[in-house]
């Protein structure tokens, strides 16, 4: 288990690993999710194997920590009078949630990797169209973070915020992780130098001017660096 990353939705990451690390849970959750239409609390313990006053509690779990919706039927299908109350169902949310440690942002590598081929296919050099992409990435981060400090202290800070576990000493910045570690491995010169351009463009989105990026290759860290000019 690990850190959480989740889509879709506004969700707790370490409160939803929390929720579905109960097995009684994860298999409710699983049976909801397989369900092609809402299904009620019944439905939902049977296909569990789970006793029915036991899924009410962990089913409502699931929903306060965004992992299940909640909406409301007559499954009899009757209306009016007499009809009986609706029945409260239950279907996945939009949320997903991929758990990984250390932190990993294979998603960014793949979209750089993704938009630079669009690129390409309107004729851009496939280096220009890779630097360009990442560096675009990277600006755009810098340009949302707020942080204060120096150029160093604001770079890392930014950084953090992608998993990189920056630690500053004295004039320079060591990335102790690489969020894009398994594809590094198996392709080390495409990704490490997409990696250098994106974090080159953190700092010309953070306006540093005072601190630059260079490429370090290091086994136990990433292969880029941060340091003062």
């Amino acid at each position: 288990m690990g850190a959480a990353v989740v889509k879709g939705g506004s969700v707790d990451e370490i409160g939803a690993v929390a929720v579905l690390a109960d097995p009684v849970r994860r298999r409710l959750y699983d049976a909801v999710s397989v369900a092609t239409v809402p299904i009620g609390r019944e439905e939902a313990a049977h296909l569990a194997a789970v006793p029915l006053h036991t899924a009410r509690f962990h089913l409502d779990k699931l929903v306060d920590a965004g992992l299940l919706e909640v909406s409301y039927a007559r499954l009899t299908g009757r209306s009016g009078p007499g009809a009986g109350r609706p029945a409260k169902l239950y279907t996945r949310s939009a949320a997903e949630v991929t758990v990984s440690l250390p932190h990993r942002s294979y998603d960014l590598v793949g979209g750089v990797l993704a938009a630079a081929l669009e690129r390409t296919l309107s004729g851009a050099p496939a280096a220009d169209a890779l630097r360009e992409e990442a560096r675009s990435r990277g600006r755009r981060l810098g340009t949302s973070y707020d942080g204060a400090g120096d150029d160093l202290d604001r770079a890392a800070g930014a950084l953090a915020t992608q998993g990189f576990e920056p630690r500053r000493d004295d004039d320079e910045v060591c990335l102790h992780n690489c969020p894009f570690d398994a594809l590094a491995t198996e392709h080390t010169a495409l990704v490490c130098g997409v990696n250098l351009d994106f974090v080159t463009g953190v700092l010309d989105g953070l306006g540093c001017t005072a601190a630059e990026a260079r490429l370090q290759p290091d086994a136990e860290h990433c292969c880029v660096r941060l340091r003062a000019r």
